[in-house]
């Protein structure tokens, strides 16, 4: 397997340069991973498939779907992609690399937990800001137009919070200046990360039932449910910091409370 994977790198940096696999490959690789996986919930929304396991009965028109893909296109055109272009030369005095061989998976795997730890902390604080009243008007009030989200509107926001939160992203490789291989992987498990927190279906196999720490689709649906500035429910990926503010109180008595309605009907 790691042969072949050497190999395809090994076509790729002889047939394209530095800045053309950072920038346009980086935009083409999130594109694609951002729209083959987000957009299967708008089918599943519009017919209803997998209906049981959907959070809220309510669902989006079609034309807030397509509202949202357009907004989407034209974002991703005039603020990501001129962003990674532009980004090109900070990551590589930092110490961005391309070259063979690639990176142990030990070092990889290492790199890959330390970005998700820091990226969590950092969105927890910004997205938190997000929420006190001006900003929130202002700015953060754009991603929550939808109170029922799927999987597209994780990306669904104003410029200026793209930019904002971007930096939770990407503060990890600007730290470690890793190499090009780790970034793209990176990239894309965040992407499948936060589409399926904004998915709006709790499935048997999320994540979220397996790693007690992981938040997933109904963590992050309890915040887009209420359209207030102190919602709660903050991070990204997991729970710990909403837990160690006490910024899921909201969240935990709706679980509890649930929990006790299921464990009375149960005995009835």
């Amino acid at each position: 397997m790691a042969s072949y994977i050497e190999s395809g790198w090994l076509y790729l940096i002889t047939h394209f340069s530095d800045f053309q696999l950072a920038s346009l490959g980086s935009f083409f690789l999130h594109e694609g991973v951002f729209f083959l996986s987000g957009l299967p919930f708008i089918f599943f929304e519009r017919t209803g498939i997998l209906s049981k396991y959907k959070i809220q009965s309510k669902n989006n028109t079609p034309a807030a779907q397509e509202k949202c893909i357009t907004r989407l296109l034209l974002y991703h055109l005039c603020v990501n992609l001129p962003l990674m272009m532009v980004s090109y030369p900070a990551f590589r005095f930092m110490g961005l690399s391309t070259s063979l061989p690639l990176p142990s998976w030990k070092t990889v795997l290492a790199q890959i937990i330390f970005y998700f730890i820091l990226e969590d902390f950092v969105f927890y604080w910004g997205h938190r800001i997000l929420h006190t009243k001006w900003l929130y008007k202002h700015v953060h009030s754009v991603h929550h137009e939808y109170a029922t989200p799927f999987g597209l509107t994780s990306e669904y926001a104003h410029p200026a919070e793209i930019l904002f939160l971007g930096f939770a992203t990407i503060v990890g490789p600007a730290i470690t200046g890793p190499h090009l291989f780790t970034l793209w992987l990176w990239m894309t498990l965040r992407v499948l990360e936060t589409v399926e927190a904004h998915c709006g279906y709790h499935f048997p196999w999320s994540l979220s039932n397996l790693f007690p720490l992981y938040g997933g689709a109904d963590f992050h649906d309890y915040h887009h449910r209420l359209l207030y500035t102190k919602s709660g429910n903050y991070s990204s990926t997991f729970v710990y910091m909403d837990w160690i503010f006490g910024t899921d109180k909201g969240y935990r008595k709706l679980k509890a409370l649930k929990s006790d309605v299921e464990v009375s009907s149960k005995q009835m």
